[in-house]
């Protein structure tokens, strides 16, 4: 494989955190889509290198793309404190946990967009779903997840944190 992509949404409320992933070799589309990704930031977004410690980048190299729009200095501190520090932490544990082989260390890149709730007030909460929605997203990506048979029961029920169709809709 030469990409992978995953998602995984953990929390409730607004310190929820969704991600979704793109992971995958630097000399392939992943590694193309993630330097585009860096080099292309709009109004309100903002992306950027997550790191464990400033000068101290997550391995494999991730860029965090915001899917909310920066709108507010609580926000923007969210979002730069413990939503990056939470998939900084997640995409590293799973080059240490053996989840992402050993040659994502150097040679693999991840694009992560995260979304942060503009209403999000919990710097703990956030930091601790960003750090499983990130180890969770990575995860589902390398194993493919969720597998047809998961699907198939979903779409017979199908559900977000903001909407339920009616049982005569779905």
């Amino acid at each position: 494989m030469t990409m992978y992509i995953g998602e995984s949404f953990v929390g409730s409320g607004p310190n929820a955190a969704h991600i979704n992933v793109v992971v995958g070799p630097k000399d392939g589309p992943a590694g193309a889509a993630w330097a585009g990704a860096l080099s292309s930031p709009s109004a309100g977004h903002l992306p950027y290198m997550v790191v464990l410690q400033p000068g101290i980048p997550a391995k494999p190299m991730t860029v965090f793309i915001n899917k909310a729009a920066l709108s507010s200095t609580e926000h923007e501190n969210m979002t730069w404190g413990p939503a990056q520090a939470g998939v900084a932490k997640g995409v590293t544990d799973c080059l240490l946990d053996g989840t992402l082989p050993g040659e994502a260390e150097d040679g693999w890149c991840v694009i992560a967009a995260v979304w942060v709730n503009p209403a999000a007030h919990d710097a703990h909460e956030v930091y601790r779903n960003n750090l499983a929605a990130a180890h969770g997203a990575v995860t589902a990506a390398i194993h493919q997840m969720p597998k047809l048979d998961a699907v198939r029961v979903a779409a017979a029920a199908p559900s977000n944190p903001f909407y339920t169709p009616e049982t005569e809709l779905a």
